[in-house]
């Protein structure tokens, strides 16, 4: 248990490292946070950066989640209990970092850097089933948010049809949910009509 304890608390250092707060912070001299939506996630950096350097954040983001997994399963153990607890720590390390008095961004890359490297080879097809959808929903909306959303929400479903570890299940499902309740303002727009289309 505290192998385990001690594995969570260090992706959830890797997660909060705040790539989106530091790139505009370092380029542009903006407070990410005063800005849009106010996450530090790559949909707003795009707002104030533009389209690649949305790109870069997106992959560092991504390579946070990949790079817990990888360190823990290399380290310590392949337990999927013990990936699962480490995913969910590194996502919440992206969505409240304590560098930022806990405001972080909405966890989407950081989860699907997850997703790739939970249950290789596997998981691959998990992710570009579910990036699949995030694209579709995205061309057909123009709405990232719901792209997002919709593409997360099908992670458990891929891993129960796959016949996954009941933890990856559970940890793709709660991390969705978690991804949902970051989206809260997103979605009381669309909702309203009122949401930005890229």
């Amino acid at each position: 248990m505290r192998s385990a304890i001690l594995w969570m608390v260090i992706s959830y250092f890797i997660g909060s490292i705040p790539t989106g707060y530091l790139a505009a912070r370092l380029v542009k001299g903006v407070d990410i946070r005063a800005v849009g939506s106010g996450s530090i996630g790559a949909t707003n950096v795009r707002r104030v950066m533009g389209q690649g350097w949305a790109v870069f954040v997106s992959i560092v983001d991504m390579l946070k989640g990949a790079l817990a997994l990888l360190v823990t399963a290399t380290s310590a153990s392949t337990a999927p209990w013990l990936l699962s607890l480490v995913g969910f720590a590194v996502v919440m390390g992206h969505n409240y970092p304590v560098w930022l008095k806990f405001r972080g961004g909405k966890g989407v890359a950081t989860t699907y850097g997850v997703v790739f490297f939970l249950w290789p080879y596997e998981s691959f097809a998990v992710a570009l089933l579910s990036g699949a959808i995030w694209y579709a929903v995205m061309t057909t909306t123009r709405y990232v948010s719901l792209a997002s959303m919709s593409s997360l929400l099908a992670l458990p479903v891929f891993f129960w049809m796959l016949d996954a570890p009941f933890s990856f299940i559970l940890v793709s499902l709660v991390l969705a949910v978690s991804s949902l309740y970051r989206h809260g303002s997103n979605i009381e727009r669309l909702s309203q009509g009122r949401e930005s289309r890229v």
